[in-house]
């Protein structure tokens, strides 16, 4: 059966442990990572790889040898527990191994817990997974986590007293990092706030805080909301020649301009926005006002919107870059 991404985030916190097996994909390794590690926990308790209820390998050694998956998943433990076989960086040459461990499992036998990059809707193992009565597939996309994944990352740190300028400001900064950076931020605070009964505060996360998120994608952002049209084209340059994707330059000028929306709007005079560019920022938010910045994350909601479109074939970074050069003449007017 096929998760979609909203029931895969309460399935990763809470899974069911008379299930087959769950296959997660996705083209960020790092995110599949994160994922595979809190269904484990979840599925298995901290205790798994001591007490040997958990089996890992790699897609090489199921590739060589596939008896080796059958034989894990009705191998019998010492210990009580729901078990588990993890399977990383599988690819469709594992496909005929992992699809006769799926059938050949029984109740009782570990669950088959699989791995893998980027699979087209052909791929064999996606349509096992997809058709399967009793397991899920799961695709992780590049999106930036939401607002409820914040909040359970907190709760997991046992950061319980958020209010909500300081979740206001961990959602900013999620956008802004990697998803492997934020949440060693959200560990470093929770280490942070040992021994200290006080809510979290702006200051708490600036100190633990990355010091470094993206400055190259920040400079093409404070070129467009500065209203500097003609210096986007070589800033752009720069960034596609580095790698910078379209879907990534997006995502950063919706997050910096939802930011200065927040700051636009705010009445109590103490706007959530922290960082080096703060007082950039607050500068932004208050030459653009909240029309003209709602009309700017509009216009990119239906950017990313044709980014992401199956049957868009102009590319991307023209398109990221005519946005762009537009909000900077909507910055002018």
């Amino acid at each position: 059966m096929k998760l979609a991404p909203r029931d895969a985030n309460a399935y990763f916190t809470k899974p069911d442990a008379r299930k087959t097996g769950l296959l997660i994909y996705g083209t960020d390794a790092m995110r599949v990572a994160l994922k595979r590690q809190q269904l484990l926990a979840a599925l298995l308790g901290a205790q798994a790889e001591e007490e040997m209820r958990m089996t890992r390998m790699g897609g090489a050694q199921v590739r060589k040898d596939p008896a080796l998956l059958v034989d894990a998943i009705k191998s019998i433990g010492f210990f009580p527990g729901a078990r588990a076989v993890f399977v990383e960086e599988v690819n469709e040459t594992c496909a005929p191994a992992v699809l006769a461990a799926l059938s050949d499992w029984q109740e009782g036998d570990a669950q088959i817990i699989v791995t893998a990059g980027a699979l087209k809707p052909t791929s064999k193992l996606r349509k096992a997974f997809e058709a399967h009565p009793n397991a899920y597939a799961a695709a992780i996309y590049d999106n930036p986590p939401t607002r409820e994944e914040i909040e359970t990352a907190l709760r997991a740190a046992g950061l319980a007293q958020v209010p909500g300028d300081a979740l206001a400001a961990l959602n900013d900064l999620a956008q802004a990092i990697d998803p492997g950076d934020f949440r060693q931020t959200v560990e470093k605070l929770a280490l942070y706030k040992i021994g200290d009964a006080t809510p979290l505060s702006l200051l708490d996360i600036a100190a633990c805080a990355p010091t470094s998120t993206e400055a190259d994608v920040d400079d093409v952002l404070m070129v467009v909301a500065e209203a500097r049209a003609h210096d986007i084209g070589p800033v752009m340059q720069k960034l596609v020649a580095q790698g910078a994707t379209p879907v990534g330059l997006c995502i950063g000028a919706m997050r910096h301009f939802r930011a200065l929306h927040r700051a636009a709007c705010d009445t109590s005079g103490r706007p959530t926005i922290f960082g080096p560019n703060r007082d950039r920022m607050l500068a932004q938010s208050r030459r653009w006002g909240p029309a003209k910045l709602e009309s700017a994350i509009t216009l990119l909601t239906d950017t990313d919107l044709q980014l992401r479109s199956a049957g868009q074939h102009a590319p991307g970074m023209a398109l990221v870059e005519r946005a762009f050069i537009r909000l900077a003449m909507m910055g002018n007017r």
